[in-house]
């Protein structure tokens, strides 16, 4: 090859070129990070997103392991892939976090969100409100004259679809935990 043809030719033989090749695409990913459940922990994992412009689409935290004082915090989070990779760097580095787990690129994973969803009407939207309800496997664990409010568990999508239908029945509010998430296999 000539060095015209090298000068010309793709930048990935360059030795300029030292960064891996990243798209400006925006992606979902779902962060798992396991860390000392200690006061401070997670307001210093939110910081690090706030003081850096990155966006937190959903946040669940809870104990995993009591005698060992470990909690789970899954984040959903968008960015480019150099973004992502930015985020799992700095969270990796602050020092009550032991493990950054990437579940979007590490294979499978199994997502669900549990939401409450109040639901206002009468006549044939109550009947409606019920139908729909069945169809997406709702239950109705409360109920008045005028409104239900339902239980509803599975795909932050599947959630976004029943709200949806719902809005024109009379949806008033709605209450989601955030996404649990968790890697398929062993």
């Amino acid at each position: 090859m000539s060095a015209l043809q090298i000068k010309k030719g793709s930048s990935k033989h360059s030795a300029y070129n030292l960064r891996p090749n990243f798209s400006d695409v925006i992606e979902k990913h779902t962060l798992a990070v396991i860390v000392d459940n200690e006061a401070g922990v997670l307001a210093r994992v939110i910081g690090l997103f706030g003081a850096r412009g990155y966006n937190i689409d959903s946040l669940t935290v809870a104990e995993i392991d009591h005698a060992g004082h470990r909690s789970r915090i899954t984040i959903c989070t968008t960015g480019t892939p150099q973004v992502i990779e930015q985020i799992k760097a700095q969270l990796g580095r602050i020092v009550p976090v032991h493990e950054v787990h990437d579940l979007t690129v590490e294979g499978p994973s199994v997502e669900r969100e549990l939401a409450l969803i109040k639901v206002q009407g009468d006549g044939e939207k109550r009947v409606e409100a019920l139908r729909l309800a069945d169809i997406f496997r709702a239950n109705a664990v409360d109920s008045t004259l005028t409104s239900f409010v339902f239980e509803i568990t599975g795909t932050p999508e599947k959630i976004d679809a029943f709200a949806d239908l719902m809005r024109p029945l009379g949806l008033v509010e709605v209450a989601r935990t955030g996404v649990a998430a968790l890697s398929r296999g062993l």
